[in-house]
Formats: structure tokens, sequence, C-alpha cells
């Protein structure tokens, strides 16, 4: 669903559409963003690559996920988990049925490191995936607005996330939209392995001005 704001944008030339969904057709789109920015996080469990984006385009929650279309092509995604569901999908069957049950097992044991179960009145955003060729743009400020305005019209209190010690870009870019930090993880062991070697959790509160900004922008 093509938001009323990204609609008056993408028309006045002032940039890319911002969409509620997934749109039909461009899950391997995403998937190759969302490997681009995570692909080394993800590669343990998921790879090869090729198999890996594909596996993740192949069950992506459609209904989870913010992106930003430019000239019809996705050039920059968001997603987040509500109601025990994410934007990328896949049960352990179908870890199990893409790689065989000996390949499966440590695999499934990594993914398991990656699960976050959102609190009460919670979102949390899995991360955000811009093009390069596309980067310093604003649309990661896009995609986070989106994000704000879901948790919004969802009653949720705050929007949760965690970032990398590997990514101060994208820590910087949080923090400008109002994300301070909660608490910070060492995770030395993960460092040989996903290389990182800390996770912060950051908090956003939703605020009675983002209830105003939302319902102004209908």
């Amino acid at each position: 669903m093509e938001t009323a704001a990204g609609k008056a944008r993408a028309a006045a030339g002032q940039g890319p559409a911002v969409c509620r969904s997934v749109p039909e057709g461009s899950e391997e789109q995403v998937a190759a963003l969302y490997w681009e920015a995570f692909g080394r996080k993800l590669g343990p469990a998921l790879n090869p690559p090729e198999t890996g984006r594909l596996f993740i385009a192949a069950h992506l929650n459609h209904d989870r996920g913010i992106v930003a279309v430019l000239d019809g092509r996705v050039v920059g995604a968001a997603g987040y988990q509500l109601a025990g569901r994410a934007l990328t999908g896949g049960s352990v069957r179908d870890v199990l049925s893409t790689y065989g049950p000996v390949r499966a097992l440590p695999r499934l044991a990594v993914l398991t490191l990656f699960e976050r179960t959102p609190a009460a009145d919670e979102l949390v955003m899995d991360g955000i995936a811009v093009d390069a060729a596309y980067r310093g743009q604003g649309i990661g400020s896009l995609l986070i607005d989106e994000i704000v305005a879901v948790a919004t019209d969802h009653g949720c209190r705050r929007i949760r996330l965690d970032v990398i010690d590997v990514n101060p870009r994208a820590r910087a870019l949080y923090e400008r939209h109002g994300f301070t930090a909660h608490r910070t993880e060492q995770t030395p062991y993960l460092r040989h392995l996903l290389g990182f070697g800390a996770v912060t959790t950051m908090h956003r509160p939703i605020t009675t001005a983002d209830a105003t900004s939302e319902r102004n922008t209908r």
C-alpha cells in the first residue's frame, strides 16, 4: 500500500514513493538489498549467497516491510516485527527443506541468535537496507518515519532495535530520529563468526506528537 505522503512526494518529483508493504514481484529486489546490508551477519545461517537471497525472497511477509520505490525499482527497505511476524520468515521445516537435515542444524542454531520477541505494545525494527547508488539521499529517514507511523497506528508505546558496533552510520541515523541507547551487550564470541563484537539495543518512544503528525498526513 503506497502511503498518501509517498504518492504526493513521488508525483512532485521529490523522491521515491514509500509503500507499507512489499509489492508483489519485488521480493528478489528486497532480498538482494537485505543481503547486501546484512549478508555478513546472515551468511553463516543462509550461505551460499544465491541460496540465501532466494530463501529470503521466498519467505517474506509482505505486510511487515516498508519499501521505497523509484521508477518501479525498490531502492530501500525496512522490516519490522509485530504481533509475532517479521519481514523475513521461514520455518524450521523450510530451512530443513532448503539445506538438508545435516547442514540445517548448525544454521538453525545461528538463526536463533537473531530472534527478538517484542514486548507488549512494542514494535521491533529489523533494520534498514538502502541501495548503494541511492545512499545519502534521505531514503533511510523516509523509511524510519514510516516505521514510526506504523507503530503509532498500532498503538505501540515504543520502537526497539539492535545495532551492531561495526555500523556506526546506522546508529547515527537512528539517534537523529530519536532513538537512544538502552543497553550494550558485549559479544566477542560472535566477532569471528558474524563480524561484530557488541550489540546495542536502542529505544524510541511513540509520542503525542507522532500521533498528531500521523493524523495530519492522512
